[in-house]
């Protein structure tokens, strides 16, 4: 449960990767079964949907985070070793924090369409009050746009396509896909209502265009690597021939379906390893991957005796890890293809589960050359 290499549990980032991995289980779950990973994938978001379940113990109650970012980071040991204090942060009627509430909603939306069939999983806990703000605006269309998927309730469409969610959205101000600004998922997620029965209703149609405008962004070659944007031009790319679109025209340009998925496949090959590093930045892949990865456990040897502040000894050590992270997707190269292996350069070797979800959903699409997109549920 903890995000990262720290030992502090954030409920948002956390939440995010639910959302994300529950979508690639919807959208793949033929292509994960059939490389017998679907279990495995419905296990790990379980985990995290139990633990949501119980972070919510009543009304208008969510307990967000476990520990302390201060007292964590001048600690360097394993989790099961831990010995400081893990004080608990709640949000409340009296201490509202709009958009990990509705990104927590997500998570449990969308995973309750997951488990429709696998799971008898509880209902959904309603969310806190929402606040009418720009700054929310992109969890807010995130989270009524997967409870609309999961509900089939009007009156979360109303939301979207009415006054809060047509000003949420930023149209013509395309927006990369990430932990902390999920419009350009939220955009992706309502599109696919046009190729499945909302067609005509033109607020859903400015989504599908806003969607195009990031795919366009995208192609034919994006400048950086974008992992979470490749899945999402992967799912377009997929949902593009449901309803018999031939191409995207971007400019003077037109693109196909398959272009789409060339380019997730052209990002997938990159953190594989086809980089001018040669190097695989998703850990335990490939003959060359990161030896430093910035994570507590993977860097203390199993049979080490190690205190708060003694840990530090194994961060600060030249020894590459003695333990493998094995799938954990490190942070990457900057823009100049440069890459410092160290663990103390957080900014490149720490993982993330966040990032973990996005190469899964982008890996899962990529299973077979092209997939037949079907309702939910």
């Amino acid at each position: 449960m903890y995000d990262a290499g720290d030992h502090v549990k954030f409920g948002f980032p956390m939440a995010f990767t639910a959302t994300v991995l529950s979508w690639a289980i919807l959208e793949y779950r033929d292509q994960i079964e059939a490389v017998n990973q679907l279990e495995p994938a419905q296990q790990s978001l379980k985990w995290i949907t139990d633990f949501f379940l119980n972070a919510h113990p009543s009304p208008n109650v969510l307990y967000i985070q476990v520990g302390d970012p201060i007292t964590d980071h001048k600690c360097w040991d394993r989790p099961e070793d831990i010995t400081e204090k893990r004080p608990l942060t709640q949000v409340n009627t009296f201490v509202p924090e709009t958009e990990v509430a509705a990104e927590t909603a997500a998570a449990m939306a969308s995973a309750s369409l997951v488990f429709k069939t696998a799971d008898s999983t509880e209902k959904i806990p309603e969310v806190a009050t929402y606040y009418n703000s720009t700054g929310y605006g992109d969890e807010l269309l995130w989270a009524a746009s997967w409870f609309y998927h999961a509900t089939a309730d009007q009156s979360y469409l109303e939301y979207v396509t009415g006054e809060n969610g047509t000003e949420f959205t930023q149209w013509g101000s395309p927006t990369w896909f990430s932990w902390d600004n999920k419009l350009a998922g939220a955009q992706v997620l309502l599109s696919r209502l046009s190729f499945f029965g909302a067609s005509g209703n033109f607020i859903i149609e400015n989504y599908r265009k806003s969607v195009e405008d990031v795919m366009c962004g995208l192609l034919p070659q994006s400048p950086t690597h974008p992992v979470a944007s490749a899945f999402l031009a992967a799912f377009y790319g997929d949902y593009m021939p449901t309803t018999q679109t031939a191409k995207l025209t971007c400019g003077d340009h037109s693109f196909e379906p398959s272009d789409l998925r060339k380019f997730a496949k052209l990002q997938a090959d990159y953190v594989l390893g086809s980089n001018p590093l040669k190097m695989s930045f998703l850990v335990g892949y490939g003959d060359k991957y990161p030896q430093y990865v910035h994570h507590r456990g993977v860097s203390i040897p199993v049979n080490a005796t190690t205190g708060c502040t003694d840990g530090f000894q194994w961060l600060n050590s030249t020894k590459p890890n003695p333990n493998v992270a094995v799938g954990a997707l490190v942070r990457g190269p900057f823009l100049n293809e440069t890459f410092v292996d160290s663990r103390n350069n957080t900014m490149q070797t720490e993982p993330t589960t966040y990032n973990s979800a996005v190469i899964v959903s982008l890996l899962s699409s990529l299973v077979t050359t092209s997939s037949v997109v079907k309702l939910f549920g």
